[in-house]
């Protein structure tokens, strides 16, 4: 019973992802289906008329040496060929066009889809991962389609069609091939099963290694100073050896058993053929015609026994690729949710917490206020829940408890994309993409002109060095900007949210990767960019967080304290005067629980 049932959902769970795909893209398509559905028929209708034929070649043209038939005969068999060639050719480019646009059109409903789900997500999946879904697993939609339409308008139609011929030309031969049927079908169910399991795990596998080696590639400079050389080569030496091995065991072990069963039934017909010919004067064209079918049946017949094994392996594919498509964004926008204009631009952090799924809480009952048109800076020791905190500004994540307002409103209850236009945003890694330097200065305000991306340049420090590379601001980065130093990928960061010109700037760590010197004139040209700006800072440095109008101390997730500088130098037993002390060593801001310097919850944000 149990292996009726798992057989039974197994069919079931195909015939579901294959009804899914024909109803997303059959309508669109339907028209250069059914072309290249007709065209398979006349592949299908011409092969049989081959084998019908031989019949009349044997016996009108060799046994009864009638010269009349002979010009017909040949006449046809060429048209025969004629008309397979150009259908064969027809189907073979209608259905590549569309394969192609079903991976295009897949490709970038996962781009679509991907860029509504939240940064949770991304958090939890593997970057290299993603990757693989979209540019192996997405093939699997369009083989599902091209499987199912080849299967059934061509291998299943020629199929019937040369069987057709066989019953016809000699019911008992036929009889005799078909005893072979039923344990192919058997062995070819239970290699399918394990198939599917086999597919799942190569995917993952592929996932891997294509992980191991953008790391590698990202981090060549620490593989190659810490020679980790053969560490890396011997890590993916068997993820890359063994991804596909047991698929090409699973899928090839049919191979033997289709042509030991193809063996007996020919051999057979053969035998049997061959004695009645000798001994009951029969003449040999409906033989020859029978197995001429009979040949031509085995291509088709192997195909469509093999169809399951290829369908698990295409469905496989797709139903990964359903996964990320059926993916519901954890932090959509509220029925009703309005724009946001943010006049003012105060924050109100309101009895906020926080925490990371189902992990310890990372903000606890977090209240304070950072006042429109001023600077709050935001300091305290390593894992205090600073970037954190910065990142529900934008709703990168939406908070447990409590309330984060802008002028009042909630922002849960806005549409997140008018939100994050009223935000500028700098983060701790100065992230670029790829195009020019000007690409990505305008990506913050795509109707930037020329002379603004060039002004926020110049208050961010970065003109000059910009101008001195070799096509200036036109000059391609490569990938992540490697040809850029820290600093100038920070300024260049700066200069973006500059460029976005909003009400509200977040600044994590903003000058963390520059000199002391590079700093000094990025903070200079910042004062006059957060002027009548409400930022809130994140920040270790003293020279940064001296000049903010307010400052927040965070330890533990919990607001200690809050006053200016001089206040809170003043209080010589709060955590922030301790914290000066240890600056005293240095520029930076340091952990006097640690002895370390924060330098901005290096954690990617989950500080």
């Amino acid at each position: 019973m149990t292996g009726g049932r798992n057989i039974k959902q197994d069919v079931e769970s195909l015939t579901t992802v294959i009804r899914r795909i024909i109803r997303e893209n059959g309508r669109d398509y339907i028209k250069t289906y059914i072309f290249a559905a007709v065209c398979l028929v006349l592949v299908a209708a011409s092969t049989a008329f081959m084998a019908w034929i031989m019949e009349a070649v044997i016996n009108e043209a060799f046994a009864k040496k009638n010269a009349d038939v002979i010009w017909i005969i040949c006449g046809s068999i060429f048209t025969a060929f004629v008309i397979r060639g150009a259908a064969s050719y027809g189907q073979a480019v209608a259905l590549a066009q569309v394969g192609n646009n079903l991976v295009a059109r897949y490709q970038q409903r996962l781009v679509n889809h991907l860029m509504t789900l939240g940064v949770g997500f991304f958090g939890d999946t593997r970057s290299a991962q993603i990757a693989a879904q979209i540019s192996q697993n997405v093939t699997g939609i369009r083989d599902v389609m091209n499987l199912t339409i080849t299967s059934f308008a061509r291998d299943l139609l020629t199929l019937i069609a040369l069987v057709a011929v066989m019953v016809t030309k000699d019911p008992i031969l036929s009889l005799i091939v078909f005893v072979g049927a039923p344990p192919v079908l058997i062995g070819l169910r239970y290699i399918s099963r394990r198939l599917r399991s086999a597919t799942r795990e190569s995917i993952d596998l592929n996932s891997r290694v294509l992980s191991a080696m953008q790391e590698t590639v990202q981090a060549i400079t620490i593989v190659k100073a810490f020679t980790m050389e053969e560490q890396i080569s011997a890590r993916t030496s068997e993820l890359i050896k063994g991804r596909s091995n047991r698929i090409a065991r699973l899928t090839e072990r049919t191979a033997p058993l289709i042509e030991t069963i193809a063996g007996l039934a020919i051999s057979g017909v053969i035998a049997y053929a061959a004695f009645r010919s000798v001994y009951g004067d029969v003449l040999p064209g409906a033989f020859f015609s029978f197995i001429t079918a009979l040949l031509l049946a085995y291509d088709p017949a192997r195909r469509l026994a093999k169809l399951q094994i290829n369908l698990e392996r295409a469905v496989v594919n797709a139903r990964m690729i359903y996964e990320i498509l059926d993916q519901k964004p954890t932090q959509g926008d509220q029925p009703g949710a309005t724009d946001i204009v943010v006049e003012h631009g105060e924050i109100e952090f309101r009895n906020v917490g926080f925490s990371y799924g189902q992990g310890e809480p990372v903000l606890d009952a977090v209240s304070f206020t950072a006042e429109a048109g001023k600077t709050t800076a935001v300091v305290g020791p390593s894992g205090a829940g600073k970037s954190t905190l910065i990142s529900l500004v934008p709703r990168f994540y939406d908070p447990a408890a409590g309330q984060v307002l802008i002028d009042g409103i909630d922002i849960s209850t806005v549409a997140k994309k008018s939100l994050r236009r009223q935000i500028a945003y700098v983060s701790q890694q100065p992230w670029l993409f790829e195009g020019s330097i000007r690409d990505n200065l305008r990506y913050a305000r795509p109707d930037a002109t020329d002379a603004e991306i060039e002004e926020a340049a110049r208050l961010a420090n970065a003109h000059e060095f910009i101008l001195a590379q070799p096509q200036g601001y036109d000059t391609l980065l490569g990938e992540n900007a490697v040809n850029l130093s820290g600093g100038q990928r920070q300024r260049i960061s700066i200069a973006r949210a500059l460029v976005r010109d909003a009400p509200i700037l977040l600044l994590d760590e903003a000058t963390s990767a520059l000199d002391n010197e590079s700093e000094a004139a990025v903070q200079k040209a910042l004062e006059s960019a957060m002027r009548n700006r409400t930022v809130l800072v994140i920040a270790h440095r003293l020279s940064t967080i001296a000049r903010a109008d307010r400052i927040v101390v965070m330890q533990d997730g919990h607001v200690v304290e809050i006053g200016s500088h001089a206040d809170l130098s003043a209080s010589k037993g709060g955590l922030y005067a301790r914290l000066q002390a240890f600056s005293e060593m240095g520029s930076d801001v340091a952990d006097p629980e640690t002895d370390k310097h924060t330098d901005a919850d290096a954690t990617g944000g989950k500080a």
